[in-house]
């Protein structure tokens, strides 16, 4: 069998450039960390310096988020103290920029290699199929989103030419109730032109009726564009889903049956967000509530839930679920999910007591180790119920409501007929990152150089 010949389960042995690619991964990455010790070890007392100073700015950052007034500002001038001692350790290691650009240069050639020769994972993450063209689309357009792109990008006229119905939302009118009124009118594809809460109501809409349904990124950060790998940037050719796309299914998630595409959020963000300041004045309002959170006077908040073991929790500062589970534990694909296709809610709690613990998980945060750290917990799940004393204040994919007790959250797996541009790349960045530093991507790219399929469904050559 040729070495790129597809097996009848899916899988194929790793093509030679792929094998290569791998070795390369391997090598270069040793070659990096080699490098960098050799010169960490001729200037250790630097070192030492730069590494005390970054634990104290650490205690120090965590000091001003947590406390008010005068402890506030020395904790803000200790702070600052420890960044100018750490710039001044970094100046006297007399660093060799020669040395420095070598392991940069090492380390992007590890990346982009492990990239190649684990590529076909991020290909087969999805499955789409050509999709006829829709007889009546229908766009619905939010001119406030995102600046005003609607009307910078001229999306009324490009849907004109394309023969798309574009229809405006207007002040004091109700998005959902326009929805139905154009799947009433004989829509056969419904597409959203605004934020992401504006895709959930739409998209709960098409979902409902089994039409395909179309995201075109004119919000502000368009989280769910960038984890179906459209380009966000690109607001007019997302509108090629609609003349020229392919289908495919994706999951719809609800909490206390409202539905939401990217994720809900309890404790200390939720809390933010719903402060009415928060909009003009986002840093200023977060640093106002972050004592009242995880200052050494604060309550803990009353956010009770099972974990994934069946251990009962009575309270974490923070509980975010997902619409697909989030990739968090690494810098790179940071805040994206790999696909919304897997029939399953992420959940992340996490619960930050004092300084010790809040250095021990920005050292584990930075390392990509935050699994290690014990008050964080990771896990998947088809349901999940969040009980409280009174009213819970909660932000749905960014806009701030309260619910009454329980929270309860559920996914609808392939609830939504997706249609997608056919030249767009379909893979979110957590789909296509690589992390060199965990057991399974090396695992992956040994077994790549062996000429296997990297997760053990092939043979050797």
């Amino acid at each position: 069998m040729p070495a790129s010949e597809d097996r009848v389960d899916g899988t194929r042995r790793p093509r030679p450039v792929e094998r290569l690619a791998a070795s390369v991964a391997l090598v270069a990455l040793p070659a990096a960390l080699i490098t960098l010790v050799v010169g960490a070890f001729r200037n250790w007392a630097a070192l030492l310096a730069a590494v005390v100073a970054l634990l104290v700015g650490v205690i120090g950052g965590w000091h001003v988020v947590t406390r008010t007034g005068l402890r506030r500002a020395a904790a803000g001038l200790v702070a600052a103290l420890a960044f100018v001692v750490l710039l001044a350790a970094g100046i006297l290691a007399d660093l060799d920029l020669s040395r420095v650009a070598v392991i940069l240069v090492l380390i992007a050639l590890s990346a982009a290699a492990a990239r190649i020769a684990l590529r076909r994972r991020a290909r087969t993450a999805t499955v789409t199929r050509p999709a006829p063209r829709p007889a009546r689309p229908v766009l619905l357009m939010n001119p406030r989103s995102g600046g005003g792109k609607v009307e910078r990008f001229g999306l009324a006229d490009e849907c004109r030419r394309r023969g798309i119905e574009a229809v405006p939302l207007r002040p004091g009118k109700d998005l959902r109730e326009l929805a139905e009124e154009a799947v009433a009118r004989g829509a056969d594809a419904l597409g959203m032109a605004g934020g992401d809460g504006s895709h959930a109501v739409v998209a709960d809409v098409a979902a409902r009726h089994g039409i395909p349904y179309v995201v075109v990124p004119a919000g502000t950060r368009n989280h769910l564009a960038l984890d179906l790998g459209l380009n966000r940037d690109d607001v007019i050719g997302a509108l090629d889903a609609f003349t020229d796309g392919t289908e495919r299914r994706i999951d719809l998630a609800t909490v206390n049956g409202r539905v939401f595409v990217n994720n809900v959020s309890l404790g200390l963000y939720a809390h933010v967000v719903q402060t009415p300041r928060y909009r003009d004045a986002k840093l200023r309002t977060a640093a106002e509530t972050m004592p009242d959170f995880l200052g050494p006077d604060a309550e803990p908040p009353d956010l009770r839930f099972t974990g994934p073991d069946g251990t009962e929790f009575t309270t974490a500062h923070l509980i975010l679920v997902s619409n697909g589970p989030y990739l968090l534990d690494r810098l790179e694909g940071l805040g994206t999910r790999e696909r919304l296709d897997s029939g399953l809610l992420g959940v992340v709690t996490l619960t930050v007591r004092d300084a010790s613990e809040a250095l021990r998980f920005t050292t584990l945060r930075a390392t990509g180790q935050i699994q290690r750290f014990p008050g964080w917990r990771q896990w998947t799940a088809k349901r999940f119920e969040v009980r409280s004393g009174g009213p819970l204040a909660v932000g749905v994919d960014g806009e701030a409501v309260t619910f009454e007790p329980p929270v309860v959250f559920a996914v609808a797996p392939g609830a939504l007929r997706l249609r997608v541009p056919r030249h767009a790349v379909g893979v979110s960045p957590a789909g296509r990152a690589v992390h060199l530093l965990s057991r399974s991507t090396v695992a992956a790219l040994v077994a790549v150089c062996l000429g296997r399929a990297p997760d053990g469904t092939g043979s050797k050559p």
